[in-house]
């Protein structure tokens, strides 16, 4: 996504409260000897997968509604996934777009499994029923035709995404330059590629154009590298669990410099050892170092981008 790609690095060239410390990037790089380690996808054994377009289905409502779990303390991504993945065992049905658009939170809830209220439940509501809505309007109710409209082309399946789902239209405005940042419309063609391992609904013939996916975890571990540097008092915010405004010039620098500092490893790798990484190779790999750490302190943003 070069667009991604672009406005991050316009960001990280202007930032002001987030630095990217390049030699930081190189240490880690010789660190490491260019050598990311391999993470599988589901290496948690929490997803639902039976390879075929049910699996998609699944996939993509998991990605409409991966965001914000960080106010309730107990909830985590791997309940979003189990929980859905349950549901689908129990009821083939569950996630069929008629279905999609008329759920309500208590049933959302019930679905996950959950006992009390969601975090931005509403939202979490309102993207379901879009979902649903536009999947039946346009795709015959199923999110594996939405996939084979875009011809294997993962670029092609952002634009189809973020085109029909505004709720994927993850942007943000900084210093009147608008910022593209993508995170669950990238990260759903990634659980694809990752899923069907290349094949089938996840053969993407430019999946090296995918950026990683800008969210709380990665962030934080960049800043645990050193590669990520923050200002006194955005260090002293995300340090006692203040909110960071969504938006705000902080919250856009977190997640722009840490696309920006992921591209420059990637290059770095290429030219020091003459391994050609994905990104989404290293974002499982700084990823699952995050959630092994949940000590880390990481940026808190009320928002349904990530």
């Amino acid at each position: 996504m070069e667009a991604v790609r672009a406005s991050a690095a316009w960001v990280a060239s202007r930032s002001s409260h987030v630095t990217v410390d390049l030699q930081e990037i190189e240490k880690a790089v010789d660190k490491i000897q260019g050598n990311v380690p391999k993470v599988e996808w589901d290496f948690e054994g929490i997803h639902y997968f039976d390879n075929g377009p049910l699996t998609v289905q699944y996939l993509f409502v998991l990605d409409a509604l991966n965001f914000c779990f960080w106010p309730d303390k107990d909830l985590s991504y791997d309940h979003l996934a189990s929980g859905l993945k349950l549901a689908l065992e129990k009821d083939k049905t569950a996630l069929d777009a008629d279905r999609l658009k008329n759920y309500t939170g208590p049933q959302l809830r019930q679905l996950l499994n959950w006992p009390r209220p969601l975090p931005i439940e509403e939202e979490r509501v309102r993207l379901l029923h879009e979902v649903g809505l536009e999947l039946e309007r346009n795709f015959g109710g199923q999110a594996a035709n939405l996939v084979k409209s875009a011809g294997n082309s993962a670029a092609t399946l952002i634009e189809l995404i973020t085109r029909h789902f505004p709720g994927f239209r993850d942007h943000s405005l900084y210093k009147g330059h608008q910022v593209f940042l993508y995170k669950r419309a990238q990260i759903f063609v990634a659980d694809l590629w990752g899923a069907f391992k290349g094949q089938n609904y996840g053969e993407f013939n430019d999946i090296n154009s995918i950026t990683i996916f800008a969210d709380y975890i990665v962030p934080a571990v960049l800043r645990e590298l050193g590669i990520l540097k923050y200002g006194s008092n955005l260090s002293c915010s995300i340090d006692s669990n203040s909110e960071i405004v969504p938006g705000s010039e902080e919250e856009v620098e977190i997640r722009a410099c840490s696309i920006y500092a992921v591209e420059k490893m990637r290059d770095l790798i290429g030219k020091k050892f003459g391994k050609q990484l994905l990104s989404i190779d290293i974002d499982l790999w700084l990823w699952s170092c995050g959630v092994q750490n949940m000590a880390l302190s990481h940026h808190r943003t009320l928002s349904i981008y990530y």
